[in-house]
């Protein structure tokens, strides 16, 4: 589905389905460097069990056009026209790593739009070390190279897909690859700058959902905890031995958490 959101053309997939407004919505956003296609199981799920479903591409990422949005603010902004431009007055959000904090950050300041967030693969706050940021600016096989191997649990990094047939981790180098050179570095950064998340997260009153890994190495679970004690109503549901690339290492234990939070 095509939408034009900031005079721009944004890409959304919706799960194979038309897209119906008048359903419950869920909101799909990825992570950095990613883009719609890390929720295929999750995405179609929905939207053939009663929901209209918008896997987004964030602007400058896989088939939406730019410009790159640089702050994690911006993109929750961008989020809300987006939900105009598609017709949807109020939708449930599922985002993965830097969009878990666009997710977080919606749900903070648009609270009559958002009826629930997922959390997935997410922490509060999101450091990025200097020598990942120095990489994604200046050697970006180098830096995608390192989120790779941090991004894997320990089934993951060495081939254990439910799929047979897929090496997740030379899937998640050729998804990388897809993207502009300059992606990974803004995605980071953002991520990185992001200081107000305990805020949004004591600001948000909806329900809230995180989805953690519990060999997840980008964004320990450790923090989880404190997360969710700062929101009105949050639980926890953890993946036991996935990384940070929740999606790809364990897609039905991250669809069965998602599955029992939203259509709840």
């Amino acid at each position: 589905m095509e939408l034009t959101v900031d005079n721009a053309q944004v890409y959304a997939y919706t799960g194979g389905k038309p897209f119906n407004p008048e359903l419950p919505a869920v909101v799909f956003i990825h992570g950095a460097e990613n883009d719609h296609s890390v929720w295929g199981l999750q995405s179609r799920w929905f939207a053939h069990h009663g929901f209209c479903v918008l896997a987004v591409d964030l602007p400058g990422h896989g088939r939406s056009a730019g410009p790159l949005l640089p702050t994690v603010e911006a993109q929750a902004d961008w989020l809300v026209a987006l939900l105009d431009a598609a017709g949807v007055q109020e939708a449930a959000l599922v985002g993965h790593s830097m969009g878990s904090l666009i997710s977080l950050e919606t749900a903070a300041r648009f609270p009559e739009r958002i009826s629930k967030i997922a959390l997935v693969g997410t922490a509060v706050p999101m450091p990025v070390s200097e020598a990942l940021l120095t990489a994604a600016r200046e050697a970006r096989p180098k830096a995608e190279g390192m989120v790779n191997v941090w991004s894997h649990g320990p089934r993951g990094a060495l081939g254990g897909s439910t799929v047979p047939g897929i090496w997740l981790m030379g899937a998640s180098i050729r998804l990388a690859e897809r993207a502009a050179p300059e992606v990974l570095f803004n995605d980071l950064n953002a991520c990185n700058e992001y200081r107000r998340g305990l805020e949004a997260a004591a600001a948000a009153q909806c329900p809230a959902l995180l989805v953690v890994g519990s060999r997840d190495m980008m964004t320990s679970p450790r923090g989880a905890p404190k997360l969710a004690a700062a929101m009105k109503d949050a639980r926890i549901a953890s993946v036991e031995g996935s990384g940070h690339a929740l999606m790809a290492e364990y897609p039905d234990a991250v669809l069965d958490a998602l599955r029992g939070f939203v259509s709840w």
